[in-house]
Order: C-alpha cells, then structure tokens, then sequence
C-alpha cells in the first residue's frame, strides 16, 4: 500500500467500510478492496470469500482499466459477471480517487445469484396454478448454459442450492442428466464438477 498520509487515512476509512459492507451482506455477497498502487497484489481485503482469491492476488481487467484510463467511470453498477466455478454474479465495482483524481482503490461487490435463481425457482413453482398435466422435459446438447439451468433446477425442486446437494442427491442428479442426455455434452463433466463445487473424480464416482 501506498505510505502517503492522507491516502494511508483513506484505506483505513475503505478497510472499515469493506468489513461493515461484508458483514451486512454475508453470506452471498463477496466485498472486496482493492489497492490500485500496487496492480500485482492489489487485493487488500477479501469478506465471504465466494471467488476463491486470495490477499495480494493480482488486479482485474477493470482494476487495470482504471489504472491506466482515469477516465474509466467511477461507478460500474448491476453487471453481469460470473465466478471460476461457473455460477452466475452480479457485480457492482466503485473506483476510488485520490486528491488528483487518480484512482487509488476500488470497492467491489460480487454477489453469487445461483442460490437465488435457485429461490426464484422454488416461489415459481410454489406459485404456480396452471393446472395442467406436466409437459415432458428434456435437455437438448446444447451448452454448458443448459446443464447449469438443469441443475439449478434440480436444486429447486429441493429448496436448496447446487453446492448443498448430498451425495444421494448428486447421484440423483446425475442420472437425470445422463438419462436426458445431457452428458453428452462437450466437457459436461467439468462444467457439472464446477457447477457443483464438487471435484470431477466425485462426479465420475457419482455417475457409476
């Protein structure tokens, strides 16, 4: 971190702000400060870590772009983003400015939306009144995209979320998908692996 007095007194002020923001909103929304002055190690702060980074990791492209363009604007609110493991994030990034208007800090807000697409599903299936009889399902080879939602919809149906499925559950899950083909898929096994949290030797075991 940078040793000049004022900017010294303004990420104490933003360590504060991240570990009250990350209290408030654990346990789905990972905060994280970044410091810019150092763009190889800029993670000062990291709270509900959801990402799976580290302290001292590496700046992100927008960290960079705010580097090198001041220009870059001040708030990035609502955007869509996405973790390693493939589950789906709402981003929110606030650069901070120095006296001379360079960015020095950013405050960066990730909030995992598996588990509330997974909640959405539940009201919507709470909720329905259609009355009609159940349409036959299928999931098409089509992507990764459509294994995710597959998933997520499996999840629903338990009112809970794809990271909490028990090793029964999986299993279950599993032959769903192999039974619809959705296996077949290219990389389906990565893509189901990081979808879950599990490793792909544990859902290789679980599809035997």
């Amino acid at each position: 971190m940078t040793t000049n007095h004022k900017t010294t007194h303004l990420f104490e002020q933003l360590l504060a702000m991240a570990e009250g923001l990350g209290q408030t909103l654990a346990p789905f929304c990972e905060v994280v400060l970044h410091d810019l002055t150092d763009p190889c190690h800029t993670i000062l702060a990291i709270h509900n870590n959801q990402s799976g980074r580290a302290l001292g990791a590496p700046a992100t492209e927008l960290g960079l772009a705010r580097i090198e363009d001041p220009g870059t604007p001040q708030v990035i609110a609502n955007y869509a983003n996405r973790f390693a493991d493939g589950r789906p994030v709402k981003s929110t990034s606030i650069g901070i400015r120095d006296t001379d208007g360079r960015y020095v800090a950013a405050l960066c807000l990730n909030v995992d939306l598996s588990v509330f697409q997974g909640m959405r599903a539940v009201l919507e299936r709470f909720t329905d009144i259609g009355g009609s009889p159940p349409r036959a399902e299928t999931l098409a080879p089509i992507g990764a995209e459509a294994i995710r939602n597959r998933i997520d919809r499996f999840a629903a149906r338990l009112a809970t979320s794809p990271h909490a499925l028990k090793a029964g559950e999986r299993r279950a899950l599993l032959r769903e998908l192999k039974d619809s083909g959705g296996l077949d898929v290219r990389r389906a096994m990565d893509v189901v692996a990081r979808h879950l949290g599990v490793s792909r030797a544990t859902v290789y075991a679980d599809v035997k």
